[in-house]
């Protein structure tokens, strides 16, 4: 069980969060925006979605668990429940676990993703559900099948001290080079230990250094294109672990 929940503030401080470009949000303190400037939902279906393959997973899972490396303004998980919905059978369930270290307002999180109209309805839904405090673990009952599983604080700390077993994971902190501790050995272990066997992962980088890092931590990974022009994505399968 996990311990004692904390509250938290639930607002990224004002000195590292900058508005580009009319309505882009930029962390200053990663010097990296939130999503792709080309066009963020369109970048988590073709890196995360697909690059998962949950289209036809949603179609044939009765349940299926997601984690991913930060949560930013949700965009990610918006587009997940939307495809969800549109592919899933109505028995199935969703439980998504996302790991944020400086959880946006809600306020925030609604002036980022209002550029997505083909969202309004999840954004909706997931904004309803949020907590008036957030917790070190919150648990969002978006509806009869979807729960929203919010951790706040260092992935490090946090990822270690629950329980779940991922069937897929979105590998989606700031880039590497600006954010090495989300991208560490130590981390892609943890999440090997959260990953089924035969469960996938997806990412936007290709970074050598975490290639071998999934690849240490028990990941089978292959590259493949990226978005909006970017060479390199990567994904792989958990390899199971042999037993005697």
């Amino acid at each position: 069980m996990n311990e004692n929940p904390k509250t938290t503030n639930i607002d990224t401080p004002s000195d590292e969060l900058e508005w580009r470009e009319g309505d882009m949000p930029y962390s200053t303190g990663f010097g990296d925006y939130y999503y792709s400037k080309s066009d963020g939902r369109l970048e988590c279906d073709h890196v995360f979605i697909d690059g998962n393959a949950l289209k036809n997973r949603f179609t044939h899972a009765g349940r299926i668990v997601i984690g991913e490396l930060g949560f930013g303004t949700g965009l990610n998980f918006l587009e997940t429940l939307r495809q969800f919905n549109e592919f899933a059978h109505e028995d199935a369930q969703l439980e998504f676990h996302s790991f944020e270290i400086n959880p946006l307002a809600p306020s925030v999180i609604k002036k980022a993703l209002t550029v997505w109209p083909e969202l309004t309805q999840e954004l909706d839904l997931m904004l309803a559900s949020w907590p008036n405090a957030l917790t070190q673990d919150n648990e969002l009952n978006i509806d009869d099948r979807v729960k929203l599983h919010l951790h706040i604080g260092d992935v490090n700390e946090r990822l270690p001290k629950q329980f779940f077993q991922a069937d897929a994971w979105y590998l989606d902190g700031f880039a590497p080079a600006r954010n090495e501790s989300m991208w560490s050995l130590e981390l892609m272990q943890e999440i090997a230990n959260h990953t089924k066997d035969h469960g996938t992962f997806s990412s936007y980088t290709a970074a050598g250094w975490v290639r071998r890092n999934l690849i240490e931590a028990g990941f089978e990974v292959r590259k493949t294109n990226g978005y909006a022009g970017k060479r390199d994505m990567i994904c792989g399968v958990k390899i199971p672990t042999e037993v005697d």
